[in-house]
């Protein structure tokens, strides 16, 4: 036990109670390192909590030496709700690895007596003055120059080292591998003059100084003593280095994660440190979680039939025996079950084209709708976001309140714009703790001095009902305070410009917030964490789904798995649909069905089948069997 730790038999009931054998064994196991491979609804985040806060009450862990990493702020709030809720009498540290990255980085600047290190809103900026003037006004081109510095950032390259590993990937990017390496180095150089970091130097410049400075990784590895990192198989090559280095010797680490979720290679994430946890980590105890507690019966079989034919390692790795070593011989994961019977998952719609699909798709939300049940337990979704534009115009004029956008959104709406400039203005700022003082009083009445068109240029159409539209604006500022607590968890040390930077480093990946009541529209990779009773799952076309670039087998594994992700966020009802022609840049371009279509309704057969011979079906079916043929004796004239 911890020093002073009292352990509750009251608090170890309630953290097992409604916990099934698995969920029991991943919580409660000695077991260290853990890895839990939890498929889609079985609990996951429900199970890592509550192992720590066992671990808490069982006095072999101790919370404020916890160190909880997920990947979005939403996510880490989450997290610490959930602690909070059962229990622990002391906070422990949950967040996303960049955030924490940057919390210790300036705990280190003020160790040192430095200045604190200065994060860039963005790389446009600094990559334009890279570029120069052939491709420094190119917006698609810098946009695409930045994507493939942040993937190699994330894979831990060098620009020298970036060209031949982009080949070995073969990235489906228009950029000269050769122009890259060059502005990439001229970017480094713009970034050192400047005296800035960016948000991907975040973990390599963490994990750097934890491998160089002795003083500095002994006092983090004694803060973060307890490591636990929620969606594992969503980590890249420099999380896991950043990871390993916080780590040192300990063992104490547990991993969460779910190998058929794995969908994030483009952006550097690498599903193989989850598959090879066991042998980077020896001695690790695998459990698996296969009951999926959110989808019905009907959607899970769907949505696993899309997984039929998957040959990627990353589902070839299962355990062998109850000891949890890994099996010599490599199988399929098992076909996640589900705790809930029934469930709808309606015959694939082929509409004619993608404007009577967005039509239909609107039509079938108001029918979907159950009288009193909100808007926000349907979603419509997408492979690509060019897909959803014609979703929201049809959603509007049919009525149906739609939200979309994320945390980068958020940034640009016109409240929260004009609060970070009234903080960072260069003359009159309030400093952090005065502007969260006026923020916390700031009324109505300051809030409604936003024009209608300053609302329409960012995004944020008015209602035409002042008293909603200042509602909303509040909504805004109340969660940019929320953010602002947070960041004063992280940094002891606040200021002004530790909250810009952290603010950026925490949005960048978040999801779209839920404000309102109103139904999503947001793409396969964004609904990934979320749930809905109805989900309309559309544009299922080749070329869409899979995406036409990916070619190899490795990104058409990770476009089965991208489509299984979308199909289990239906809780009850799946719809699933495509269009025979659909408008590429104005024009018209005949499409095909993707061919993971017919896993999808072949298992609906299957379904319909089984449900025809169900036992009551059966009897029902005799019955009227028997009624029809002793109406026609009769009508014979038969005894």
């Amino acid at each position: 036990m911890e020093s002073g730790a009292i352990r509750s038999d009251e608090l170890a009931g309630r953290l097992l109670a409604g916990c099934d054998p698995q969920q029991r064994e991943a919580i409660t196991t000695e077991a260290r390192p853990l890895c839990v491979l939890a498929a889609a609804g079985s609990g996951k985040t429900r199970v890592l909590t509550r192992r720590i806060a066992w671990r808490v009450n069982e006095g072999t862990a101790s919370a404020p030496y916890v160190l909880a990493l997920t990947f979005t702020r939403k996510a880490a709030s989450e997290l610490r709700g959930r602690l909070a809720s059962l229990g622990l009498a002391e906070p422990a540290t949950a967040g996303t690895f960049h955030a924490v990255a940057l919390g210790e980085l300036r705990r280190l600047a003020a160790e040192r007596g430095g200045p604190p290190p200065v994060v860039i809103a963005s790389k446009a900026r600094l990559l334009a003055t890279a570029a120069g003037q052939d491709y420094g006004r190119d917006r698609a081109m810098l946009a695409e120059l930045a994507s493939e510095i942040e993937w190699a950032q994330a894979q831990c390259l060098t620009a020298r080292e970036y060209s031949r590993a982009a080949s070995i990937s073969a990235r489906p990017s228009q950029c000269d591998p050769t122009l890259v390496t060059e502005i990439w180095k001229r970017y480094d150089r713009e970034k050192q003059r400047r005296g800035v970091l960016d948000f991907d130097d975040l973990l390599l410049r963490c994990a750097t100084e934890l491998e160089c400075d002795a003083e500095f990784a002994a006092s983090a590895r004694w803060r973060f003593r307890h490591l636990f990192v929620d969606e594992y198989q969503d980590v890249n090559p420099a999380q896991v280095r950043l990871l390993d280095a916080w780590l040192g010797d300990n063992n104490d680490i547990c991993v969460v994660g779910d190998p058929d979720q794995a969908i994030y290679s483009w952006n550097g994430s690498d599903p193989r440190a989850l598959v090879d946890f066991p042998q980077r980590h020896p001695g690790s105890r695998v459990v698996r979680l296969a009951v999926n507690y959110r989808s019905t019966e009907v959607v899970v079989a769907v949505a696993s039939s899309v997984l039929k034919g998957e040959s990627s390692p990353v589902r070839a790795w299962s355990v062998s025996d109850e000891s949890g070593a890994p099996s010599a011989e490599p199988r399929d994961m098992p076909v996640p079950g589900s705790s809930r019977a029934g469930g709808r998952a309606q015959p694939i719609i082929a509409y004619e084209t993608d404007l009577d699909e967005a039509i239909g798709v609107a039509t079938a939300l108001r029918r979907a709708r159950s009288p009193g049940a909100p808007w926000s337990s349907l979603a419509v979704l997408a492979r690509t976001n060019a897909q959803l534009v014609l979703f929201e115009r049809e959603l509007e004029a049919a009525g149906v309140p739609f939200r979309s956008g994320g945390g980068r959104a958020f940034l640009g709406r016109p409240a929260v714009r004009r609060a970070l400039d009234r903080l960072t203005s260069p003359s009159d700022s309030p400093g952090l703790h005065g502007w969260l003082e006026e923020l916390a009083t700031s009324g109505t009445g300051q809030a409604t001095d936003v024009s209608n068109d300053e609302c329409e240029l960012f995004g944020e159409p008015s209602s035409g009902n002042d008293l909603a539209d200042t509602a909303l604006l509040d909504v805004d500022l109340a969660e940019l305070g929320a953010l602002a607590a947070d960041y004063l968890r992280y940094d002891s040390s606040a200021s002004t410009a530790g909250f810009v930077s952290w603010l950026e480093a925490s949005l960048r990946a978040d999801p779209p917030r839920q404000v309102g009541d109103a139904v999503d529209v947001m793409t396969f990779h964004r609904a990934k964490g979320l749930e809905w009773r109805v989900v309309f799952v559309t544009g299922l076309e080749d070329g869409l789904v899979p995406i036409a670039h990916a070619r190899s087998p490795q990104a058409a594994s990770e476009e089965r798995r991208l489509l299984y992700v979308a199909c289990t966020r239906a809780m009850d009802d799946l719809r699933c649909s495509w269009a025979r022609e659909r408008s590429f840049g104005g024009r018209r371009s005949v499409r095909k069905p993707s061919p993971y279509l017919a896993a999808i309704e072949a298992t609906h057969r299957d379904l319909v089948r089984l449900a025809e011979l169900t036992p009551e079906r059966s009897r029902a079916s005799k019955r009227a069997v028997q009624a029809l043929l002793a109406g026609r004796q009769r009508a014979r004239g038969a005894p």
